[in-house]
C-alpha cells in the first residue's frame, strides 16, 4: 500500500457532518452524553450504563461514516445495522425514561429520563430517514452511496 493510499484510509468526511444524517448522529450524541450526565449527578447507575453504552455505540457509528470505513468493511450493510441499532435503542430508552420518570427521587434522574425521551425520539426518526432510503433491490454500492449523500 502506497503513502497515497494510507493517507486516503483516514481522511474524515466532513460533508458527513452537515449533511441531514450526521447532525442527527451528531444530536443523539449530545443527547445522550446529557443524559448520562444527569444520571450521573443523580448517581443512577442503573441508568448510566444504558446510556453510556448507547452513547459509544453512536459515537462508534459516526466514526464508521465519518471515516468512510462502511465502504472499506463490506461484510456488513451497514444501514441496516444503523436501523436496527436505533431503532432497539430508541424502545430501550423510553423503558428506561418511563423507569427514571415514574420512580424518580432526585431532580437528576427526571431531567435524565426526560432528555432519553427527546434522545429516543431522535432515534426514532433517525431509523425511519434511514429505511426510507435504504432500498433492497439495488447492487449495495449504489444504495450505501445513496444513503451517504
Amino acid at each position: 500500500m502506497s503513502q497515497n493510499d494510507n493517507q486516503k484510509a483516514w481522511h474524515a468526511d466532513a460533508t458527513f457532518l452537515k449533511s441531514r444524517r450526521g447532525i442527527m448522529k451528531v444530536a443523539e450524541m449530545v443527547t445522550l452524553f446529557v443524559a448520562f450526565v444527569c444520571f450521573a449527578v443523580a448517581s443512577s447507575p442503573k441508568y448510566l450504563a444504558a446510556t453510556a453504552l448507547e452513547f459509544l455505540i453512536t459515537l462508534l457509528l459516526l466514526l464508521l461514516y465519518l471515516l468512510k470505513l462502511n465502504k472499506r468493511i463490506t461484510f456488513l450493510f451497514w444501514p441496516i445495522v444503523d436501523v436496527f441499532n436505533s431503532v432497539f435503542a430508541a424502545v430501550y430508552l423510553i423503558v428506561l425514561s418511563l423507569m427514571a420518570l415514574t420512580s424518580y427521587s432526585i431532580t437528576g434522574d427526571l431531567v435524565g429520563g426526560v432528555v432519553c425521551l427527546m434522545s429516543a425520539g431522535l432515534l426514532f426518526v433517525d431509523s425511519y430517514i434511514l429505511f426510507k432510503k435504504i432500498t433492497f433491490n439495488k447492487l449495495r454500492k449504489e444504495t450505501q452511496n445513496q444513503i451517504n449523500e
